[in-house]
């Protein structure tokens, strides 16, 4: 990802503006794409303001609700070339578990501040993103707050309209983040209308099966940070929990073809996977998890849904409405869903080359049923791996840090993430991952606008 000065040069006086700002996804692919920072954020929470502003220092910061941002006095009179939208998405979202409550309602209008733009001071385009079930937005039962099935999508489709009687032009899409350089695979709906006569144009994917191999979850993960065995834990890990990580010692380690085999700092060999530590399955259903060697799931603001383990990534939230099979994803692969709750998981299953003696005990029961009272459960179960053969000798877990979470989300390794908070004291990992989880992937951002803007390069 590089800076376009050329494009910066040629948008001249003209301002770009990020509502809903966050902590600067968006705003830093508006810096990849045009070659400077936004002129104007906005966001109401002071934490995410001040990481924004450690990285956007020449961006004025409005710290404020949206509907209190006059556009016209923002302005200043300036043509705004670009503004962008990212309105929050829980209430859409599949992820969340009752699509409605009172803090849902509040916010349930909030892309009608793009509409507010487009008409006091009419960008030349403008970009939303958003979660996919945005399209079915629609009018509420006014005795229950809940949706009227039979009129999902009015709203969305009457919100079109009102752009394109100003005299928009609108499309959407949806998208992956990985297609575009970032090691998530989180999809959302990106949205785009322009007035300037100039036509939409949609990015070509960077990366996939035709073209560029994904970036991976490993890319992203720092192997050489301390691990803790989860037989030694204080407090045992919940039997769903355990499950998954059979599962995925089963699924990515005893059954894979060629297991993804790196080695620590005193040479010992291991396999890394990813496990999802949150809603359980349902009865009958095995142990959600995902190939590694396919990209992470979506990273979304609310509830972290994977922990990264040994050899495989397990994404664990019920997938309600669809009855489907969540998936996964492997240590190659793109992360997949980043949220805002601390929900990652670095496991590690350390592996001891098997010489003919460390046999070890029989198993007697499953491997789903390894738990913290059977040190040995799995000695004993021998694997070949590049004719060498292993016995499992430990498992380990740790949370994935801010900065590894950041990375899968596509952020430069750059960004300042660790910065000084309103107190003054350096955000909390837990704001940090907030900022994460509610951020658009930088990559697939600059993408998007580098396509309007293309012209001038």
């Amino acid at each position: 990802m590089t800076r376009n000065p050329i494009i910066r040069a040629f948008l001249g006086d003209e301002i770009v503006a990020d509502s809903f700002a966050g902590g600067g996804g968006a705003s830093l692919g508006i810096e990849l794409a045009l070659g400077r920072s936004p002129d104007i954020a906005v966001n109401h929470d002071d934490e995410a303001i001040a990481m924004h502003t450690a990285n956007h220092p020449t961006t004025r910061h409005y710290t404020e609700s949206v509907w209190k941002v006059d556009p016209v006095t923002a302005c200043a009179g300036k043509r705004v070339a670009l503004a962008w939208f990212s309105p929050t998405c829980t209430h859409f979202s599949k992820a969340k578990g009752s699509p409605l409550d009172k803090s849902s309602l509040k916010v349930r209008g909030l892309a009608w501040i793009a509409i507010t733009w487009a008409q006091r001071v009419r960008p030349r385009v403008i970009a939303c993103e958003n979660v996919a079930e945005w399209q079915t937005w629609g009018p509420l039962d006014r005795s229950t707050n809940q949706p009227i099935k039979a009129r999902a999508g009015q709203t969305f489709r009457a919100w079109v309209r009102k752009l394109e009687h100003l005299g928009y032009v609108v499309e959407w899409r949806e998208l992956s983040a990985a297609d575009y350089g970032a090691p998530t695979s989180r999809r959302r709906l990106f949205l785009i209308a322009r007035c300037d006569g100039r036509p939409i144009r949609w990015p070509t994917p960077t990366h996939g099966p035709l073209a560029k191999p994904y970036r991976t979850a490993a890319d992203c993960l720092d192997f050489g940070l301390p691990m803790s065995s989860i037989f030694e834990r204080e407090r045992p890990l919940v039997p769903a929990t355990l499950a998954r990580l059979a599962h995925g010692v089963r699924r990515f380690v005893l059954e894979a073809p060629v297991p993804y085999v790196l080695r620590d700092a005193a040479g010992r060999p291991f396999v890394p996977y990813l496990v999802h530590r949150s809603n359980g399955e349902r009865v009958g259903q095995a142990p959600r998890i995902y190939d590694i060697r396919k990209p992470l799931g979506t990273i979304v603001a609310q509830g972290q849904k994977h922990a990264l383990c040994v050899a495989y990534l397990a994404k664990h939230f019920s997938d309600r409405g669809t009855g489907g099979f969540a998936g996964g994803a492997a240590i190659d692969r793109p992360v997949g869903a980043i949220t805002v709750r601390d929900h990652h998981a670095l496991v590690v299953a350390f592996l001891t080359r098997y010489n003919g003696q460390s046999i070890g005990q029989p198993l007697d029961r499953p491997l789903s049923t390894i738990d913290t009272r059977d040190r040995f459960a799995l000695v004993g179960v021998t694997l070949t791996i590049q004719g060498e053969r292993y016995v499992i000798d430990d498992i380990a877990m740790r949370w994935l840090t801010s900065r590894e979470l950041f990375k899968c989300q596509g952020f430069t390794n750059e960004y300042a993430i660790a910065v000084p908070g309103p107190s003054g004291k350096t955000l909390t990992e837990t704001a940090q991952k907030r900022m994460c989880g509610n951020s658009v992937s930088p990559p697939i951002a600059a993408a998007l606008i580098r396509a309007q803007f293309q012209e001038a390069a």
